[in-house]
């Protein structure tokens, strides 16, 4: 396949953007290679839209013939070629920096170079590129909610480490009753009681009317009873109440954090419903029907769900399976190698299920067949 087309059409002008907060380097080459422009594109919208508008003229008004060559998949600068009609290719920074060796053998990093090699490798080996596709607005509102998730989630965490710290040092009490203090009953007893002396004087009355309250069933009142009253670590004078003071600093946080993580869980689980509801109803967009074949498959949740389908939304748009079973493999690794043999049973019936276009089916499993017999591994 010649190198530079994509169906019966060649680009006329290459594009190569080195990524920058503040600016980008820009280098524009014509379809033999020669260098047409080199320019800095500030990180502005005004800045933007006039380096659209210049290659618009350059081409005449075709933007179709011009291919853009970018590091980042997403973000404002690819939208803007995307809207402007622009062929957008990303690449892995780490493989661009393979095809940097062709030019320099110091391999130091030159930003105006690594344009220039950005769009003289595109025009070369377009084939190393992923073209970038437009996405459903449904689509980019899910992946900013699962990111936003994530962050949030990420947030959380560090605050309950802080405070399991100080619970550590001076209310141990507390870690019997859940080793995380992450769930805000832990927060509002730590509230009632914020040293181990007034802890241990809760009444078993008002105990049990806190855990009814949040709704815990795996304590009694009696049990926690218990829990408080043995005696506090033996600490100087005024350590306790010092320690208590920056714990009950936290529980602001962590109160906020936790509503705000649960807001944008609602928000995740409302979209991915109303996504669901359109493909039922034969949206023409895949990603709507796809998002019902992901949910059907037990164990996967909204959660799952969300960054399953928005991480890899470009192979799966493009029914690219190999593509998407890799990139899924590689999110799964990182939670351990004991997980990798169900993962991969999972990740071969959910590609079996994107082919057939039929959702999950337990029936099917207890009489004998698998949804994954029609899998790739199964029929190569």
């Amino acid at each position: 396949m010649k190198r530079g087309v994509v169906g019966n059409q060649e680009f006329s002008i290459y594009v190569g953007l080195d990524w920058g907060t503040e600016f980008h380097r820009a280098c524009v080459l014509d379809a033999s290679g020669e260098v047409v422009r080199e320019c800095q594109v500030d990180h502005s919208g005004p800045a933007i839209t006039d380096f659209v508008r210049l290659l618009n003229a350059m081409i005449h008004g075709k933007p179709e013939r011009i291919a853009v060559a970018i590091e980042v998949p997403r973000g404002p600068v690819v939208e803007a070629f995307l809207e402007g009609g622009f062929a957008v290719f990303s690449i892995n920074p780490k493989q661009l920096d393979r095809f940097r060796d062709r030019y320099s053998v110091a391999g130091a990093k030159d930003d105006s170079r690594d344009a220039y090699v950005a769009a003289d490798s595109l025009r070369t080996d377009q084939h190393c590129f992923r073209r970038v596709a437009v996405q459903h607005p449904d689509v980019t509102r899910l992946r900013e909610f699962s990111r936003t998730e994530e962050n949030l989630s990420g947030d959380l965490r560090r605050i309950v480490h802080q405070l399991y710290q100080l619970l550590l040092r001076y209310y141990p009490q507390l870690l019997q009753l859940n080793s995380t203090p992450e769930e805000p009953w832990i927060w509002a007893l730590l509230e009632a009681a914020p040293l181990p002396q007034r802890g241990a004087r809760l009444t078993v009355a008002r105990l049990k009317q806190l855990l009814s309250k949040h709704r815990i069933r795996r304590w009694t009142a009696e049990q926690l009873h218990d829990v408080l009253v043995s005696p506090p670590l033996p600490l100087a004078a005024g350590s306790a109440d010092a320690i208590s003071e920056h714990a009950l600093l936290l529980l602001p946080q962590l109160r906020l954090l936790y509503r705000q993580r649960q807001d944008i869980r609602d928000r995740i689980e409302t979209l991915l419903d109303g996504m669901v509801a359109q493909g039922r109803e034969g949206s023409e967009f895949q990603e709507h029907r796809d998002v019902g074949l992901l949910l059907s498959l037990p164990g996967v949740g909204c959660l799952i769900a969300a960054n399953l389908f928005t991480e890899g939304s470009d192979p799966l748009a493009q029914r690219d399976y190999l593509v998407h079973y890799a990139r899924l493999r590689q999110a799964g690794h990182k939670h351990g190698r004991a997980l990798r043999g169900v993962a991969d049973r999972l990740l071969a019936i959910l590609i079996a299920m994107l082919k057939s276009g039929k959702p999950y089916e337990a029936s099917r499993r207890q009489n004998g067949r698998s949804h994954d017999d029609a899998s790739p591994a199964n029929n190569p």
